[in-house]
């Protein structure tokens, strides 16, 4: 509907028609309560203004008319919210199984990863017609993924991960933008989506040698130590990982949290005050001795483990190429 309209960008994804709609519903709604207002406020200045030798006359107020604009705007708000709830739920809410890409902003540049391995900057190749989770966090300062042609925006913050996801229904390049100020090169922060058949995606994806993201986790992993604790028995020092992802765990502390992205980059940066319930609060603090690329590569290590038949490791990176992952 609004492709062809040059104030639209193009509808791209699975959740821009909605977004529209809505837009499209206020913008007229206001509309008409404008023109409504100013209409009334000429009618009556006209109708009722000072003639010579007519008294004024007192108008007392109807309380069916006062009842009638006030029920009815309320229950049209109430509607604007629920159909506002539903398309934020459905935005904030990743379906499962979706393509997870970890993206890491920093003045000025976008970096991102597949889980498959394949890094870029500033640029995102994306099958058409698969969602596509988005786990994001800032290097330095707040950025704001923003995608128009996708409707989608999401801050992202250092020091946390923040979620966005798309499904995207055109193929085509689409523009990226940071749309935070986040310093002198702001406006120079930009990107692109390129959005490809799945069979050109493919080969895309198959053109460069990449380790997968979960491998090099895996790898990070046994050299920091962290295998002599966290095993998969019950003499480990640490909880057992295998199936953690998702779960809720008590803590020392009493509380009991779902163990999600943020918990689990809390964890491993420093898990003080998120030790888990009868575990000793050993862990050591790996702020400042690992990237967050290397945390995003021990997240998704992690994540993995819960896919998993209990007992059966994720393939070893030494199964797999050594390269660098190529930046396309």
């Amino acid at each position: 509907m609004f492709d062809n309209f040059p104030l639209w960008p193009p509808q791209a994804s699975s959740g821009a028609a909605n977004v529209d709609a809505l837009y499209v519903f206020l913008l007229l709604l206001s509309s008409f309560v404008c023109l409504a207002i100013f209409g009334l406020i000429v009618v009556f200045a006209v109708k009722y203004r000072r003639r010579p030798g007519v008294a004024a006359e007192q108008i007392e107020g109807s309380t069916p008319l006062e009842l009638t604009w006030s029920i009815i705007p309320f229950f049209i708000f109430l509607f604007i919210f629920a159909w506002g709830a539903v398309i934020y739920f459905q935005e904030r809410t990743p379906p499962r199984g979706a393509t997870e890409v970890y993206v890491v902003a920093k003045q000025w540049m976008w970096k991102l990863q597949h889980e498959e391995g394949q890094r870029e900057i500033n640029e995102l190749h994306v099958p058409v017609g698969r969602d596509v989770k988005l786990v994001m966090t800032s290097q330095d300062v707040i950025h704001s993924f923003y995608i128009p042609a996708f409707r989608i925006k999401q801050d992202v913050l250092p020091g946390r991960y923040t979620t966005a996801w798309f499904h995207a229904i055109k193929p085509g390049t689409y523009h990226l933008f940071c749309a935070e100020y986040c310093g002198t090169s702001h406006s120079g922060m930009i990107g692109e989506i390129v959005v490809m058949e799945p069979a050109d995606y493919q080969a895309w994806l198959s053109g460069g040698p990449a380790v997968p993201l979960a491998v090099s986790g895996q790898k990070l992993f046994s050299e920091m130590g962290c295998s002599t604790c966290h095993r998969s028995d019950v003499q480990g020092r640490g909880p057992n990982l295998v199936g953690l992802f998702g779960k809720p765990v008590a803590l020392e502390d009493g509380r009991t949290l779902t163990v999600d992205e943020n918990y689990l980059r809390q964890c491993i940066l420093n898990s003080r005050g998120q030790t888990v319930k009868g575990f000793p609060p050993i862990m050591p603090v790996f702020q400042g001795l690992l990237s967050e690329e290397q945390v995003n590569a021990l997240v998704a290590y992690i994540k993995s483990l819960g896919i998993l038949v209990p007992g059966q490791a994720v393939k070893t990176a030494s199964a797999t190429s050594q390269s660098e992952p190529k930046v396309q």
